[in-house]
């Protein structure tokens, strides 16, 4: 030991320490290849399942492509077979289109009127209710008014106009005064309503004596929204033999 300590000590200081390096560097290389083998098994057995269901998942997807051209050919012949099956979609379309525009279920735009109808400053008498509110409504309608809102709220079939505490509720929703009542229609809807008897009965009769206060304006542009309740029903039934075919 003696002897191999004597010996480095009579080696130059430079090759002593590329021997120290190649050593280290000697130890480093054994211990990755050591730990290599380990570490590509695992990662392999790893990624194996996520290789399978990437290429699984590729191979539904491809069957769901093949399936879609198919459908897309069946509606092409079924559409050759019969030409005027394209037509007859888009008038179906049309008619459900004119559908929910009559059902109120589409936002609707264009020439009408507004009346604003607020509490009076005498007693009982002079509170806006929900009759009131039913009465104008209902001379809109008979006027032909094609939509009317109270207070925001779509008048509907389903509609409801109640009194409730000291607000009325129409559809779901609690309005307070005062109401304002928008309806589109022809341009002579305001005309129609002063020839309608049972309007000028409600101003001379109720308006007027119990002092509520009512405005009108006639206007280029009204909007009204679209109803937001259900239109569901739970209980009518089709009557047999009512069916269009």
């Amino acid at each position: 030991m003696s002897a191999f300590v004597g010996r480095l000590r009579h080696l130059p200081s430079v090759q002593v320490t590329l021997a120290i390096a190649l050593l280290v560097l000697g130890f480093l290389i054994a211990a990755q290849v050591a730990a290599e083998g380990p570490r590509v098994r695992y990662s392999t057995e790893e990624r194996s399942p996520l290789i399978e269901s990437a290429l699984d998942l590729q191979a539904q997807q491809e069957a769901l492509k093949a399936e879609i051209l198919a459908l897309r050919g069946r509606i092409g012949t079924l559409e050759a077979q019969d030409p005027s099956a394209a037509e007859s979609l888009r008038q179906l379309y049309a008619a459900l289109e004119d559908a929910r525009l009559a059902a109120g279920l589409v936002e609707v735009t264009g020439r009408g009127i507004a009346f604003r109808l607020e509490d009076g400053n005498g007693g009982l008498d002079a509170l806006v209710t929900a009759r009131d509110v039913r009465i104008l409504v209902e001379e809109l309608w008979l006027a032909g008014a094609e939509g009317i809102a109270v207070n925001g709220e779509r008048i509907v079939g389903s509609s409801a106009v109640l009194d409730i505490g000291g607000s009325i509720l129409v559809n779901s929703a609690y309005l307070a005064p005062p109401f304002e009542i928008k309806a589109v229609g022809p341009a002579d809807l305001y005309q129609r309503l002063q020839a309608s008897i049972a309007f000028v009965q409600f101003v001379q009769g109720r308006v007027e004596p119990a002092g509520l206060h009512l405005a009108v304006a006639e206007l280029e542009k009204v909007e009204l929204p679209a109803f937001a309740g259900t239109v569901s029903l739970r209980y009518a039934r089709p009557a047999s033999g009512s069916v269009a075919p």
